[in-house]
């Protein structure tokens, strides 16, 4: 099923190139010039991902992201911000206000698709609601546990998305910077060795029956998820 992509853009230049490259990959759109239309067009079935200029008719991108946020049928909806403006200050205002990530005027069709992409990529896994069991390992997203056998397990906010992640995307290599691209996410700024410091606290807290196994040191290459005894070649 084609992702649903809403383009809130009052300037209809813009906004049509910005949807035809939207279609050319793949993507459905609905379009919205101002403010109001904007809000008009969240409707079931509701958008996967909202791309939303900083200035429009009516009221800003900031007053429509905040709307979006209390609203608990839209407050889980990715939200990338189209906007000239590149002041730190600006940038803050919108990241309080439940921004995923900043695409900065003038932009290339590329670095658009890109950026739609690692933002729906980060944000995909942990919408999942079921709970997920990797022999023995538990991890329920709603109630937000972790357990083991049926014993809980205590993990801070930053290893369970990873865990999550982990858990979602197995038996594949991934680098410190795709890690820190999917469950840091683009908006910031960490060093990637930030990642080796919470897979050892994450291998830390899931250690007693083997599992912190699963989470393989790929050497020159990241990390891996695996149940399979990890080769010593």
């Amino acid at each position: 099923m084609k992702r649903r992509i809403l383009v809130v853009e009052d300037e209809a230049p813009i906004r049509d190139m910005i949807t035809f490259v939207l279609e050319q990959n793949g993507f459905n759109t609905i379009e919205a010039q101002d403010y109001d239309q904007g809000i008009a067009k969240l409707i079931e079935p509701y958008p996967d991902l909202v791309l939303l200029d900083w200035m429009l008719p009516g009221g800003t991108g900031v007053k429509l992201a905040k709307k979006l946020k209390q609203h608990e049928h839209t407050r889980n909806i990715p939200i990338i911000m189209l906007t000239a403006r590149s002041d730190e200050d600006d940038k803050v205002r919108g990241f309080e206000a439940g921004i995923d990530d900043y695409v900065t005027k003038p932009f290339s069709p590329k670095e658009l698709i890109a950026r739609i992409k690692a933002v729906i990529r980060r944000v995909s896994p942990t919408s999942l609601e079921e709970t997920l069991d990797f022999q023995g390992l538990t991890l329920d997203p709603v109630a937000h546990r972790v357990s083991i056998s049926g014993k809980s397990v205590e993990l801070g906010p930053t290893e369970f998305r990873l865990l999550h992640f982990f858990m979602t995307h197995t038996e594949r290599v991934y680098s410190r910077e795709q890690l820190l691209d999917n469950v840091w996410g683009t908006n910031v700024y960490v060093e990637d060795r930030t990642v080796d410091v919470h897979i050892r606290r994450l291998r830390k807290a899931i250690t007693g029956e083997g599992h912190e196994n699963f989470i393989q040191t790929v050497r020159g290459s990241g990390y891996r998820f695996s149940g399979k005894i990890k080769s010593l070649i």
